[in-house]
Order: structure tokens, then sequence, then C-alpha cells
């Protein structure tokens, strides 16, 4: 009698279970669905492979949350896409899916903090895609928006980057808010890269181009095209290829993740993380443009490095801010900001001392040092 109940009720706990489990780790949301953010609950999708997970990121000491894409297995959670930066969520905020305006940030007391721009029809459903693609689907189930058609800072395997489109750096490594590097197709087919000066947004000067225009025979770059074997090129008009990733060997989509990402420093960098790692692997640089950041400096800003510091090249060539001798940090929080004198500048020190040498001068070999305006 007691094996008659308990097996009914074996089978019934198996059951819940799984329907949990696809609960959980679903990949499609129909128009109506929400997700609020809260710390212990920041995935609402995961891919069918389980390689990504959608949802509320908390960023890092806060209680504020970021819209998010990142990769579901590694334990660093590396966001390869992201919405509201400049307009974090503060936490209880909801995420919903509705018809008119596709995914839709309210803050608690219903204040509207983003929403999908661009939409060309009415949303039926989302769908989020082995490739870390999240898609919202019109009536006849055609794509009305993606994410792959609006990125952030980094590209992925299988994804373009249209004329007119760009990738806009984050701020720091761990603050996600507008940068102050672009990686742009410009209309006339060049790929190019610049800092721009903030809050202005006034673009300097480029400190890489690809040179895909139309000069005699050859044709205007089109499209960015980042393919599943990890090679970056321009596609042109007439079909051929400008490879960006120049001189890379074929990079395996099934033993790595990859990512194209443009670093909060200015350096575009293609990086690979084997699958199925240990805790003691992460990423590593396959290849990065431009070769040498440090020979960027703005006539109108200050480079790379802050005021009076200067840079140099890492072995991942990614930049190194350091300030002179009796010079320090202006914001010590800040390796990459500018330097300040630490003594007192002006005529009277050297009225107060008739003997004693007061200024020295030191040469810098190899160093791009950004000087003040």
């Amino acid at each position: 009698m007691a094996y008659s109940l308990l097996l009914p009720f074996l089978l019934y706990s198996l059951i819940f279970q799984s329907i949990s489990v696809l609960a959980q780790n679903k990949s499609t949301i129909a128009i109506g669905d929400s997700f609020t953010a809260q710390t212990n609950n920041s995935q609402w999708l995961l891919s069918p492979s389980g390689d990504f997970a959608f949802g509320f990121l908390p960023l890092e000491n806060t209680d504020v949350f970021l819209l998010s894409i990142w990769y579901a297995k590694i334990s660093d959670k590396t966001v390869v896409w992201y919405a509201n930066r400049d307009n974090p969520a503060p936490k209880g905020s909801k995420l919903e899916l509705n018809a008119n305006d596709g995914l839709v940030i309210t803050s608690p007391n219903g204040d509207r903090l983003w929403n999908t721009e661009g939409l060309n029809a009415k949303v039926s459903s989302g769908v989020f895609n082995d490739t870390g693609n999240f898609v919202l689907k019109g009536g006849k189930l055609n794509s009305v928006w993606e994410t792959f058609q609006s990125p952030s800072d980094t590209l992925l395997p299988s994804q373009i980057l249209p004329k007119g489109e760009k990738l806009s750096s984050r701020l720091k490594e761990t603050n996600f808010s507008t940068g102050r590097f672009e990686l742009l197709l410009q209309n006339d087919g060049n790929l190019v890269m610049h800092s721009i000066n903030l809050p202005s947004g006034y673009a300097n000067e480029n400190y890489y181009e690809s040179g895909t225009v139309a000069i005699d025979t050859s044709s205007a770059g089109t499209q960015l095209v980042f393919d599943r074997s990890g090679y970056l090129y321009v596609l042109r008009e007439n079909n051929d290829r400008f490879n960006v990733s120049e001189g890379v060997n074929k990079v395996s989509t099934t033993d790595f993740y990859l990512r194209a990402t443009l670093t909060f420093d200015g350096v575009f960098t293609l990086y690979k993380h084997p699958k199925g790692s240990t805790e003691s692997e992460g990423w590593t640089t396959v290849w990065s443009k431009p070769d040498n950041i440090c020979n960027h400096v703005d006539n109108e800003g200050s480079g790379v490095c802050g005021y009076n510091s200067f840079c140099t090249l890492g072995d991942d060539k990614r930049p190194i801010c350091q300030c002179p001798q009796r010079y320090v940090l202006v914001d010590p929080d800040d390796p990459y900001g500018s330097c300040k004198p630490d003594f007192i500048q002006g005529c009277a020190e050297d009225e107060l001392s008739k003997t004693n040498d007061l200024y020295d001068f030191e040469r810098l070999l190899h160093f791009s040092v950004q000087k003040e305006a």
C-alpha cells in the first residue's frame, strides 16, 4: 500500500522538477511576459545550448541593474551586449515585452527607463538564439529588431556591422556608461577608430583606418563581417575582402568562445576562451588593432592616458598609463586618468632657495607623453 502511494508521488515530483527546469531555462517569450531586477534572479532567458544568458545583471557594488547578454558557462559572466548603459535600472525595475514598443524597462514607480527603438512592425514574440542574438519577431515571425543590429561594444561570430553603425566602448572596465572610443564603418566604406570628447561627443581624428573607400578599381566597404571561423573582414561592393585580422590562423568555434570587443582603452581585440575550461583559464588575445594605441595623441584631447601622464604598451597590446616622477594621479581610483605635480609650482619657490637647484630633467625614451593643453 505504501509503495503504491509512493510511486505516484515520485512521478509527480519528477514531472514538477522537469517543468521547473524548463521554466527557468526558456529561450522564448510572449507578449505580456515580464521579468524583475533582483540580485538573486538575474537570468531571464537561456539560449538553447546554454552558452548565453539574457537578463538583468547587478552592477558592481551598486543596487542598480543593466539589461545584458553574457556567457552563461563562464564564471565571471563576461558581458557581450547591454542596453540601458547610461540609465541603469534600480532594484525592482520590470522588463516587459509588449506589441508596440518591444522590450520596455520601467522603474518601480512606473517611469519608463528604456525601450527598443527602430521597430518596423508590431512584435509577437522574442527568441534567444544560440549565436547570442536576441530577436523580436513580428506577426509573420520575421525579425523586427535584434541585439545583433544594435551592438554595444562587442561583436560575436556571425554578426555584421553595416555602414553607419558603430561599437562604443564602455567608460571603464566595470563602468558600462558611454566611453571615450568608437569603432565606426563610415558611409564611405572606411572602417575607422577614434576617440571622442565627453560629454560633447566630438569625434577626434582617426587613429585607425582600413582604407576601404572607393579608389580606382577597388570598391568601397559595405559591412564589417565577423565570420564563424574567427575572421573579421570588410566586405567590399565587388565582394572582395579586406582582412582586418590579417595573419591570424583559424580559431575553432567548436573548442573556443570568441568575441571581438572595443575595450574601454580603445583597442579592438579578438579574444578566445576555451569551452569547458577550468577556473584558472580565461580570455586570451588572438589579435588586436591598432598595433600601438600609445602612438595616438589627439590635438584636442589627451589620448588614451590622461594629461601629464605617459603611456607604455603591455604584452597584450593594451596601454599602461603612468605618472612621471614627482607626479601623482588626480583620481587615485583611475589609473588611466590625469596626473598632477606633488609639489608647489611657482616663482616664489625660486626666491626661497638661491643655492639649491629646484628642478631637473629626465629623458623618457619610447614613451608617448600626454601633455596638458
